[in-house]
Order: C-alpha cells, then structure tokens, then sequence
C-alpha cells in the first residue's frame, strides 16, 4: 500500500496544493484523487499567478469575458471560479461521503483586503455566492484584522479556510474567531454548522530562522512548530467550551499543515510530511511533494499528543537566539506581502493577456 494510503488511513487528509486548468482537463487533478487519496484541493494568489501567466489554457475565457466588459480582479475571480467549480464538482462524491468533513476546495479573497475586516467580509459572502458550489472554503489571513472577518462568516454560515498562521497565538486566534461564531449562532436559535480549516505554514519557518541556528538546529523549526500547534488544537478540544458545542453538533476547525514542500534541496522531499502525520488534521501539499511521497514516502507514527518533543526543541531554537513570537508576527506580514506580489504581477499578466487578445 502507497505511502498516501497509508497516511490517509491514519485519518489525515491529503489536499492537493495546486490547481491549473490544464490539470483539470488533462485529468491529472482526477487521476490524483483515484491513486493517491487526495480528498481537496487548495489555491491561492501564487498558484494562480503562475497558472494563468504560463499557459494558454485561459485565453479563450479571458476573451469572452473580455467582451462581456470585465477587466482586472473582475475578471479574474472569473477565471478562478471556472477552475474551481469544477474542482469542487470532482471532490463532490467525497464530501457527500464524509457528510462533509472533506471533499474541499479553497478559494482566496484579495491579499489587498488583509487588514480590512469589512471588505473581507463583503467579498468573501459574494464569492461563495458567485461560486455556487457547497464545498467551496473561502481563504481568509489570519491577521488581527481577519480573525473578526472568520467570525462574522462562520455566523453567516459561510465555510473558511483560515490562512496565513504560524503560530500556537495565531492558531489560538483563529480557534477562537471560529467558536464565537459557532456560539452567536447557538445563541441565535441557529444550528452550530460551520467548517473551516485552520492553515499552518511550515516550511517558511526553516527558511527564515536557518540562518540564525547552528547546524544541528537548522530545518528543525517547522516540524517543531507544527508539533507545538498540534498541541495546541488537541487541547483546544478537550475544553469543556468546545464540548459543549461539539455535543449540539458543531464540527471541529481542523488543523491544517500548509507550505510542506521542502525549500532545501538536501532536505527529504517528503520531510514534513513524514513528521506531520496527525489523525483530524490535514496536510495540503505541492504536487510534487504529494508525488514524492506517494513514490517513496514512509510513517514514523503520529504526532505526540503532548507535544513534548517540539516544545523541547522550540526551547533550544528560543535559546539559540530565536525570538519566535517576533518571528511569528515577520513571518505573517511578510506572507501577506508576498501574497500582494503575486495578487500585483496576477492582474499584471492578465492586462497583458488582455492587450494581446484585443
């Protein structure tokens, strides 16, 4: 049995980090959820950006809606929820297998409106509105300005992906945002349905605090990080706070381990997927990380409950030198910014593409 089953076996799901219109035609997207146990799929600015600049696959729909007088960010959310209907179609058997814990797809608001809560809000009830599929997420940062957007929208019945989190204090805001939501929806005579995912980024931790660690210390931050959130998620739901909701029916926001493919090219390919198998969570992974461990990937077991062994090396990695609350906040606002880059050269290349087809 390939290692993917394996690990979906454990109660992990697997989520494809990609999506490209070629992929959805040429079957691939499909062929992954038959052979590697992939149960969704995430997008995001980055993954958009390189989809539409590097093909042709778009310019028939960029044309059309060209003529139909859309331009700029119009037109591509256009575009972005072509694809993703039809994703979210594809993972449609499983999340009527799963009554919905699984079968998502992953859609992104403007990185512009980071730290606009209103505008959030306003964008994301209209983009799960315009998408019309039931298993689509709606991504929103889990910035300060975004954790009030994640409750409002989880009271408004609208399922979010929160993203942009790198720490046990983010996660614990978003954990939060969640569950007052839930709670003003208990309290307003309304059933506690919601769902959501919380998104860790890992590997970015490695990338930044590298080079101030000594050797046997380097690549050890995300996998520590990851470990001390998982901590942090199992004791949230061991509260009496949540189980008061979960006994009404209300569904857990799952942690989620995102940015899993390896920056360092002497580094495992498949390193923090091996040190990231936790059951109820999720691992959503760049396709070629996914293939790599399909090819050759293996368990060592899951993660430890207590989070003692991450907690002990975050510690070392603290006493190294390492300020890891300051890190945390650098790391989100440096996400969101590369999230603009790539939000500025997506609306770049469509202008581009647009003056061409004109």
């Amino acid at each position: 049995m390939p290692a993917t089953a394996d690990l979906h076996a454990m109660g992990q799901s697997i989520w494809l980090d990609n999506i490209t219109r070629e992929m959805l035609d040429d079957g691939t997207i499909a062929g992954f959820i038959e052979t590697m146990s992939v149960t969704g799929l995430t997008s995001n600015p980055s993954i958009f950006q390189k989809a539409i600049a590097g093909s042709q696959e778009y310019d028939g729909s960029i044309r059309t809606h060209m003529e139909a007088g859309l331009s700029g960010e119009a037109l591509f959310f256009e575009l972005a929820i072509e694809d993703l209907r039809r994703a979210c179609d594809l993972f449609a058997p499983v999340h009527e297998a799963t009554n919905g814990v699984d079968g998502w797809c992953s859609l992104e608001v403007s990185p512009l409106l980071a730290n606009d809560t209103d505008s959030t809000i306003e964008q994301a009830k209209k983009l799960h509105a315009k998408a019309d599929r039931k298993n689509l997420y709606i991504k929103v940062p889990g910035t300060p300005e975004g954790a009030p957007a994640v409750e409002e929208l989880t009271f408004a019945g609208i399922p979010v992906n929160v993203t942009l989190v790198f720490s046990v204090e983010h996660y614990l805001r978003c954990a939060e945002a969640y569950v007052r939501g839930l709670e003003r929806r208990v309290e307003a005579g309304l059933e506690p349905t919601g769902c959501s995912v919380s998104s860790l980024f890992i590997s970015r931790w490695d990338v930044k605090t590298a080079p101030e660690l000594p050797d046997e210390l380097k690549n050890q931050n995300g996998l520590a990080m990851g470990g001390a959130c998982y901590k942090a998620y199992v004791d949230w739901h061991a509260t009496d706070r949540w189980k008061a909701l979960e006994a009404k029916g209300a569904r857990r926001q799952r942690l989620l381990f995102a940015s899993t493919g390896t920056k360092d090219p002497n580094l495992s390919d498949c390193l923090y997927v091996s040190g990231l198998a936790a059951p109820d969570t999720v691992n959503t992974m760049p396709d070629g990380t996914l293939k790599a461990f399909f090819d050759h990937g293996t368990l060592d077991g899951p993660l430890a409950e207590d989070g003692a062994p991450s907690l002990a090396m975050l510690d070392r990695i603290a006493e190294a030198g390492v300020d890891l609350a300051r890190a945390s906040e650098e790391l989100q606002v440096e996400g969101a910014r590369k999230f603009d880059e790539s939000w500025h050269s997506l609306l770049a290349d469509i202008a581009s593409k647009t003056a061409a087809l004109a």
